[in-house]
């Protein structure tokens, strides 16, 4: 059991002051007013990060869950009757068993079924992924679009990233940790939106993208450090979107997840200035046949956009 998961309720802090950002994008001819609107949300997002506001905690059933799971003489009746006590819980584990990411010729039809199909592991991974994406409800039509924008981009990079640990087999990296890595990657960038859950003023597309750029990656790691997480998830977010960073030896974990964040951005056109592929640290520790490129990503990536597409959309 790699995760760790501590009961709902507890908050981090961080102290100190944060570094202004030095270049705010400006939608329309009233600069003024922009600057003036970001210096607002920053404040929201100061509040979260000095302790004023909670940080998302994650739900008392992931907690008694993982608790349970760490019994050695759990059986799965036992983790079946667990699971079923959140029917939401129970319908996403379902559906992800029943998806082409798992491949089963016979579609699981029972939370028993599922337990003997993904395996304990496997079905304490999809829970997090569940407890993740429940805690960040919405609270307006806005504040709804921002969130499904950001699940429907976590979901694409999770499901291509799944992709390519399936397809390249890498010895020193786990497939099953793969999708939680991935979506653990971005829980700053749904921290930061959780900020303005109480707050009158949402962001605008752009502007949440840029506060992403400033805080998401210090968001996500005091998250889960709060929430205990294994250590290999943390170095993740440390180096995730960090194309050209020094990282020795096969590829790990975080080359994978900079592989998927790399061709989910390019599929869904989201970044207009991403290096070649080429250039990547991740690209350059791969070998033929693997390291094929057509149309600017992995060939064996965008041969098959369409069932990695399907695999996302059983996340969603």
């Amino acid at each position: 059991m790699n995760t760790m998961i501590t009961p709902a309720g507890k908050s981090a802090t961080l102290g100190g002051k944060y570094s202004l950002i030095t270049n705010v994008c400006a939608m329309d001819s009233s600069v003024t007013a922009v600057q003036s609107d970001y210096s607002v949300y920053r404040g929201v997002i100061g509040d979260l990060l000095s302790g004023q506001e909670q940080l998302p905690s994650l739900p008392s059933i992931t907690f008694e869950i993982r608790k349970a799971m760490g019994q050695q003489d759990l059986s799965m009746m036992e983790l079946s009757r667990l699971l079923a006590k959140d029917p939401a819980l129970s319908a996403v584990l379902l559906k992800y068993a029943s998806s082409p990411l798992v491949g089963s010729q016979t579609p699981p039809q029972n939370l028993l079924d599922v337990i003997r199909l993904l395996g304990m592991n496997q079905v304490e991974r999809i829970t997090m992924v569940h407890s993740i994406k429940s805690l960040f409800s919405v609270h307006s039509v806005k504040h709804k679009r921002l969130f499904l924008e950001a699940w429907r981009r976590l979901a694409l990079k999770a499901s291509v990233s799944t992709y390519i640990a399936k397809h390249m087999h890498f010895k020193n990296v786990l497939p099953d940790n793969v999708l939680m890595a991935a979506l653990l990657s971005e829980v700053g960038t749904l921290a930061v939106l959780s900020a303005f859950r109480n707050s009158d003023d949402t962001p605008d597309i752009p502007a949440y993208v840029a506060l992403c750029r400033e805080y998401a990656k210090s968001l996500g790691v005091i998250t889960l450090k709060q929430w205990q997480v294994d250590e290999q998830y943390l170095k993740v977010v440390q180096e995730i979107g960090n194309w050209k960073g020094e990282s020795p030896g096969p590829p790990n974990l975080s080359d994978l997840i900079n592989l998927g964040l790399y061709h989910s951005l390019k599929l869904t056109h989201t970044k207009t200035d991403l290096p070649p592929i080429q250039e990547l640290t991740a690209y350059q520790k791969l070998e033929e046949p693997e390291n094929s490129v057509v149309a600017g990503g992995l060939t064996f990536v965008m041969s098959n956009v369409q069932e990695i597409r399907i695999v996302a959309k059983s996340l969603f």
